[in-house]
């Protein structure tokens, strides 16, 4: 199997590592406007080669995954239009897919192309952030074109199921409707709360310094890349648009609920949200694996965590991950502990207790 990447960032690092980690036999070419990732990317064993643009080299690859920033897709298809044969499969991992559609229409790509989106990132960027674990158990979504054949549908959804992530395939209007309100939506959201705080803060900064777990959680996204989502907001900005118009509605109401002092409604926002949130798929529903996890008040003090993870393992309990949780707004703890079954996640809560932890699981 031959993989051609062009560009190679956050997301494009991390299919690459994950293709490199399951196909270890794979050739993987990869081109991009700037050359230190490549050269990384070689040095870790990911990419074989390090290719100047669009060449001929890119012709025999079963997958060519365009990375690079969603305006800059549109010259890369122009230019592998000449180039792939027909068997090959074009596909990107853009957040939105209407623009790109209709330029794989407008270049006559429709049999080569499957529109991708990974639900994962970060608001970290870049290929030194990328992870093969990146799309494990993560949604990835798949746009294919009305023309591109079946069997072809077929194939890579089954190659990105071989990578761990988990196949949804949708049209891609649906799609960019969807994200727009689940994705692009709270980075909004999230970024005009934050410039809110700072515009609002008192002349010696209490609320920077006292902003909590709360405020935190729901703003960590508004440290992603400026640019990447001026793109995204841009390429968008109709179904953005749209959404937005309704939650700003939504917020009109909810002030004047306020000012006339109607507790009863405002008790059915945060019960109603409260529901929703909480029948949201959970680890373990459907194909995602369940997280055996449990979180545990610590004192602060030298050795705490050490002396915890002395007690489990003197009694032959592995643990898959153990963290520090910085807020305790929302959890009652401090310490997140995850093991890799059940049987481990019972026996080391009877163990814990015995030792006079306080125990919370979820």
């Amino acid at each position: 199997m031959k993989t051609g990447f062009i560009g190679l960032g956050l997301i494009g690092g991390s299919i690459a590592r994950a293709v490199r980690y399951f196909y270890p036999e794979a050739e993987i070419v990869a081109a991009s406007r700037t050359r230190a990732p490549l050269e990384q990317a070689v040095k870790d064993g990911v990419v074989n080669r390090i290719l100047p643009g669009v060449t001929e080299d890119f012709a025999d690859c079963d997958y060519v995954f365009l990375c690079a920033p969603v305006a800059d897709n549109t010259e890369y298809l122009k230019a592998l239009k000449p180039v792939i044969r027909s068997s090959c499969i074009l596909t990107d991992v853009g957040s939105t897919k209407c623009d790109i559609h209709e330029k794989v229409t407008e270049l006559g790509l429709e049999e080569n192309f499957i529109g991708g989106h990974p639900m994962t990132g970060s608001e970290k960027t870049g290929y030194a952030h990328s992870r093969r674990i990146l799309i494990e158990n993560a949604y990835y979504v798949l746009t294919p074109t009305s023309r591109i054949s079946k069997e072809a549908v077929e194939r890579y959804r089954d190659f990105i199921a071989s990578l761990k992530a988990l196949p949804l395939v949708l049209d891609y209007r649906t799609h960019d409707y969807v994200t727009a309100g689940i994705s692009h939506l709270p980075h909004i959201i999230a970024s005009s709360l934050v410039n809110l705080v700072r515009d609002s803060d008192t002349e010696d900064g209490i609320m920077k310094l006292v902003a909590a777990g709360g405020f935190k959680d729901i703003t960590r996204i508004a440290s992603s890349s400026p640019e990447m989502w001026e793109q995204i907001c841009m390429a968008n900005r109709k179904n953005i648009s749209s959404i937005l118009n309704d939650y700003i509605q939504s917020l009109t109401r909810i002030r004047q609920q306020l000012d006339c002092g109607e507790a009863g409604a405002v008790y059915r926002l945060f019960e109603s949200s409260r529901d929703y949130r909480d029948s949201l798929p959970a680890k373990g529903s459907g194909p995602i694996q369940p997280a055996y996890e449990i979180y545990c008040d610590m004192v602060d003090e030298a050795g705490g965590i050490a002396t915890l993870a002395t007690i489990l393992a003197s009694n032959q309990i592995n643990l898959k991950n153990i963290g520090i949780v910085h807020s305790r707004e929302f959890i009652e703890a401090v310490l997140r502990i995850e093991f890799y079954d059940e049987h481990a996640l019972r026996q080391a809560i009877d163990i814990l207790r015995k030792y006079r932890y306080v125990i919370y699981e979820r």
